[in-house]
């Protein structure tokens, strides 16, 4: 009898000591919170890129996950789990581009929102793209200046200045980009996006002329669609009564159509002449959002 009820004291005490242990690793366990997103308006980024998210904890960024968006604009993960302690410190959310596979564990520059936190929620913001897009303006000419001066040639081009005084100056007001942006024209023909170039700066030539003739061309952002037409465009091309757009794209960019962020866009004029407008479009344009923890 003394053997038994020594075991079952022995049994008892076996049980505490478990159910102590237990308890004490259930304590020390870290605890976990979420990050949800509520994004609108990004898009499918191809299989070489894809979003990150990173929350701002005492200065430092700290990655809370990657994503992708598809076609119809869904994104792949919405909620991300974090560690509570360290997502109650964050001050700010940001959230990037990142190469797919990704060299680096910092955040890219291509950062295309950013959000204070107030409370439990950040609403987000594209400042982190340029500091304001509140007052823009385009304005453009329909010429063909590179070309050689051929009737069919003659609404073949576009570009982005304005001649209205006797001189050429800037068409375009925009503000400087931020490192990983780039801006980039555009015209559409027949459903086909033809890159005038990409440029930083208003008021001078774009990085390249792929598709002009052979004579100089105006120094400031635009192109001829006359040589090297891509498959379903035939050159020279009448720009008129197509769309025309300036667009902000990512900086390297895998893409041959222009990005969601598009600050201007405008119809060529079926019977344009002189200098035209184009119009701010960034309400209808750029994606919005909220984070909340």
């Amino acid at each position: 009898m003394k053997n038994f009820k020594l075991t079952n004291l022995m049994l008892l005490a076996l049980v505490v000591l478990v159910s102590a242990c237990s308890s004490d690793d259930l304590d020390d366990a870290p605890k976990t919170s979420a990050l949800t997103l509520d994004l609108n308006g990004l898009e499918d980024l191809g299989s070489d890129y894809l979003y990150e998210g990173w929350i701002i904890v005492d200065g430092a960024p700290v990655s809370t996950g990657t994503f992708s968006v598809d076609a119809n604009n869904n994104l792949s993960q919405t909620s991300f789990t974090l560690d509570e302690e360290t997502l109650e410190s964050a001050t700010d959310f940001v959230l990037t581009i990142e190469p797919n596979p990704d060299p680096s564990t910092a955040p890219a520059d291509t950062k295309i929102f950013i959000g204070s936190f107030n409370g439990d929620s950040a609403s987000l913001n594209t400042s982190t793209v340029a500091s304001s897009f509140d007052a823009i303006d385009g304005k453009f000419i329909i010429a063909a200046p590179t070309g050689t001066g051929a009737a069919e040639e003659m609404y073949s081009g576009i570009w982005f200045l304005d001649n209205s005084s006797g001189s050429a100056v800037a068409g375009l007001q925009l503000p400087t980009l931020e490192a990983g942006w780039k801006y980039e024209g555009w015209v559409v023909v027949d459903g086909v996006p033809l890159s005038t170039g990409t440029f930083s700066s208003v008021e001078g030539a774009d990085d390249a002329s792929p598709f002009s003739g052979s004579n100089p061309g105006p120094a400031y952002p635009g192109e001829d669609f006359l040589v090297n037409a891509p498959d379903g465009v035939t050159f020279p091309t009448d720009v008129r009564g197509k769309a025309a757009v300036i667009s902000i794209e990512p900086y390297p960019d895998n893409s041959a159509a222009p990005f969601t962020l598009k600050p201007l866009f405008g119809m060529v004029p079926s019977d344009a002449m002189g200098v035209q407008q184009i119009t701010d479009y960034v309400a209808e344009s750029f994606p919005t959002g909220t984070v909340t923890r």
